[in-house]
């Protein structure tokens, strides 16, 4: 195995790739590997979409019934939070666009 690795990110419940060289360093047969098995964990990003947005989902139940506003800062904090989360795996889904784009340069 070659420079590489995979992660596990627990803010956002994926493997996240690090890639300790530059990507045009890595030998064919190891882009290949790369890409291989991020596509087997970016086929996972939508269902951790989905876990996220239905958590917002309560947070957003919860925060409509508090009375409380300290309470409601809380809920409020989380709801950003786990909409932070689903941008960033936004991000995370198009990088395999951008690696394929630089395998065929």
């Amino acid at each position: 195995m070659g420079a590489y690795r995979f992660d596990w990110s627990e803010r956002l419940r994926i493997r996240i790739p690090v890639l300790e060289m530059e990507w045009e360093q890595y030998k064919a047969a190891e882009q290949l590997a790369i890409v291989e098995q991020w596509e087997l964990i970016r086929g996972t990003i939508p269902d951790r979409i989905m876990e996220f947005e239905r958590l917002i989902n309560i947070k957003q139940a919860l925060l409509f019934e508090e009375e409380s506003f300290e309470q409601s800062c809380i809920l409020n904090y989380e709801i950003a939070d786990y909409a932070s989360r689903i941008n960033d795996l936004h991000i995370w889904y198009r990088i395999d666009q951008q690696l394929e784009a630089r395998r065929h340069s």
